[in-house]
């Protein structure tokens, strides 16, 4: 998966978006922050007056700045993260362009049209594309076909097929007609396309926060609100004793002991979440959809082309009793002559590569196509014979004769692996059947076992009969198919598997897929597929790949763990600091609390300064992480939960220790103090 570092990002632009977050209105939605910039303002306040009454004021100073610096930090986090999209957005901007559209005055005459600004298109105007267009408004193919470059888009310069009636009939505004013509139903009113929503997802400016981050968010404001009331006790504490701290003191406690660190993070983990989806080329309609991935527990994955490679090849060659395979072989040769399918494309290869036979169509051979009535193509050659091949119940209708019963069991045999049978015949005689296997993708077993660990169920849906489904099944290594699949069959998978409490992940690209797609916690739509599909769906492949479905569960599954990680390892922190602060604050009133610096610190106002520049710069540390992710590792809960605590749990605790007294160290060096 590719990422980019801090660096792709213009620093002047970071700097510039982190100053223009400092609004206090727009840190009310992180109330951590928000608070640390009250607290900044206040010490600055104090700072600014003693230096005018001629007080002692660069300690007081020195924490305003780190202070302020903590803010502008935990800011310049989110405007990292954020500056990551805008390249995709300008170039999806540019795509979109300034267009103008024929708008057709009857959609019956493609004649008879006037221009008119894209912008100024509504739904179910209808329009004229031609070659060379580019297509105004995302929409309904109603009529044509057309080869289609969608590069701006998917960045895939290939051409693809748009035609109406059928599952590729949806086009995307910003994309160009590269042959022929299309008439297009708008379906999206101005500012609602396609590319708009993708332009305000990859800028981040759209996203909402999900029901974790929220959980979160209130979690974080609780702690804060209880460090608050824990440092005012302090003022109480204190002056019973006769000393109370200064308020800069108290300023640099509280921000020192709330969860800055995850609070300046929390935002960049979730755009970052969404933008490596973005970069994987899926968009996600909402940082919710990312979320829900990483926890779903139900993946309901497609056979053909999705766990198989979709284009079944020949296999094996089994003649009737008294046939030879040689004659088998030669006849399955002729009859796919004219196949340009890669089903016969495959059997001419095996019939080369296993029998050493070629050859060519001979002028005058009469080709008989393959129609869903008759299920069966073939050649007719003057002077050699007529060759069929086909459904082996289709074949037997037509010869109007039963197949022996050795090549019936050759038959149920084939099925029973997973393969199905194509049955041969020359001059009304049935010479046996090919066998054409659906063959697993390599990795695909391993892909299954590694989900299987995380707790994920695999379901393989498929449209093939109980017997070629279980066979495929258990060589992939699926837990569970549905055979003969209908829409309603999904649907009804689905709905029982949340009523059993699990979230459902499922990818489709068709009408049909449309109920299901609604239905699941994730919807993985195909760029490709149609205008419903993706409307239904939560998320878009741009690459139309059903197998990013297990990729997109990964990257979900990343964001979680991330979070976690940084959550835990900023609650650690604090644990540090109270060894750093707390005998710094009260060491005058309580000697015995000397006994607490363990870090050997060098004086309190080092010790107070010291842990707020931590705090301060171990946000800045974290960012890389926060936006390329924790390593992502396909193990069981309690492991994950175990390698959490050690490196994050641990590593919080220590961190603290190690930076706090090296930046003492230097301070000290630097005559600080």
């Amino acid at each position: 998966m590719h990422t980019q570092t801090m660096a792709a990002v213009p620093l002047s632009r970071v700097v510039l978006d982190a100053l223009r977050k400092l609004n206090p209105v727009t840190l009310l939605r992180n109330p951590v922050i928000f608070v640390t910039e009250v607290v900044s303002l206040l010490v600055t306040l104090l700072a600014a007056l003693a230096a005018w009454r001629g007080a002692p004021w660069a300690f007081q100073a020195g924490i305003a700045v780190w202070l302020w610096l903590t803010v502008l930090f935990a800011n310049a986090a989110e405007a990292v993260a954020e500056g990551r999209g805008r390249a995709r957005a300008e170039s999806l901007r540019r795509a979109r362009g300034e267009t103008r559209a024929k708008l057709l005055a009857r959609p019956d005459d493609r004649a008879l049209w006037h221009w008119r600004d894209a912008p100024e298109l509504r739904e179910n105007d209808v329009v004229l594309v031609e070659a060379g267009d580019l297509v105004p408004a995302d929409g309904e193919v109603i009529q044509g076909i057309a080869s289609v470059n969608e590069a701006a888009v998917t960045g895939e310069s290939a051409p693809v097929i748009r035609e109406s009636g059928g599952d590729r009939s949806a086009v995307t505004g910003g994309t160009l007609v590269v042959s022929d013509w299309l008439v297009v139903r708008v379906t999206a009113a101005p500012g609602n396309s396609f590319l708009d929503r993708m332009i305000a997802l990859v800028e981040g400016a759209s996203r909402q926060k999900t029901p974790n981050e929220i959980a979160l968010d209130i979690l974080l404001a609780g702690l804060t609100i209880v460090f608050l009331v824990a440092v005012a006790s302090v003022v109480g504490l204190a002056s019973f004793n006769g000393v109370a701290p200064s308020v800069p003191v108290l300023a640099a406690l509280l921000v020192t002991l709330i969860p800055t660190t995850i609070g300046g993070l929390l935002s960049a983990i979730g755009i970052a979440g969404m933008d490596r989806l973005v970069r994987f080329n899926v968009v996600a309609t909402s940082g919710r959809a990312v979320e829900a991935a990483g926890d779903v527990d139900v993946l309901l994955l497609d056979k053909t082309g999705t766990i198989t490679l979709g284009n079944r090849q020949a296999a094996g060659f089994f003649a009737a009793p008294g046939v030879a395979e040689a004659e088998l072989a030669q006849a399955a040769l002729l009859a796919s002559l004219a196949d340009e399918t890669p089903e016969g494309r495959s059997i001419l290869a095996y019939a080369r590569e296993r029998h050493g036979l070629t050859a060519t169509r001979p002028e005058g051979a009469t080709v008989v196509p393959f129609t869903a009535q008759t299920r069966l193509s073939g050649l007719d050659i003057p002077g050699q014979g007529s060759f069929r091949k086909g459904a082996v119940d289709s074949l037997s209708r037509a010869l109007g004769i039963e197949p022996p019963a050795a090549l019936k069991e050759a038959v149920e045999r084939i099925a029973r692996a997973g393969a199905t049978p194509l049955a041969v015949s020359r001059d009304g005689r049935m010479l046996g059947v090919i066998e054409l296997k659906d063959i697993v993708k390599p990795g695909m077993r391993a892909r299954f076992d590694a989900l299987r660990r995380m707790g994920i169920r695999t379901v393989m849906v498929t449209g093939d009969n109980r017997l070629t489904a279980a066979a495929i099944a258990a060589e992939a290594g699926v837990d569970d198919f549905i055979a003969e699949a209908t829409p309603e069959d999904k649907l009804a998978y689905i709905r029982n598997a949340q009523k059993e409490g699990r979230l459902v992940a499922m990818a489709g690209d068709g009408t049909n897929d449309a109920p299901a797609l609604a239905q699941a916690d994730v919807g993985l739509a195909m760029q490709t597929g149609t205008q419903a599909a993706r409307e239904a769906g939560n998320m878009v492949d741009l690459d139309s790949d059903p197998t990013k479905l297990i990729e997109v569960v990964e990257i979900g599954k990343q964001l979680l763990i991330t979070r976690g990680a940084l959550t835990t390892f900023s609650i650690a922190n604090d644990v540090a600091k109270y060894f750093a602060i707390l005998p710094a604050i009260f060491v005058a009133q309580y000697p015995g609390l000397a006994a607490l610096n363990v870090m050997g610190l060098a004086s309190p106002e080092s010790a107070i300064l010291s842990a707020v520049i931590f705090n301060a710069l171990i946000i800045v540390a974290l960012v890389p992480l926060a936006l390329r992710g924790v390593r992502y590792a396909p193990v069981g809960a309690a492991a994950l939960l175990r390698r959490n605590l050690l490196i994050y749990g641990l590593g919080g605790v220590a961190a603290p220790f190690i930076g706090i007294k090296l930046i003492d160290l230097l301070l000290s060096v630097m005559g600080v103090f």
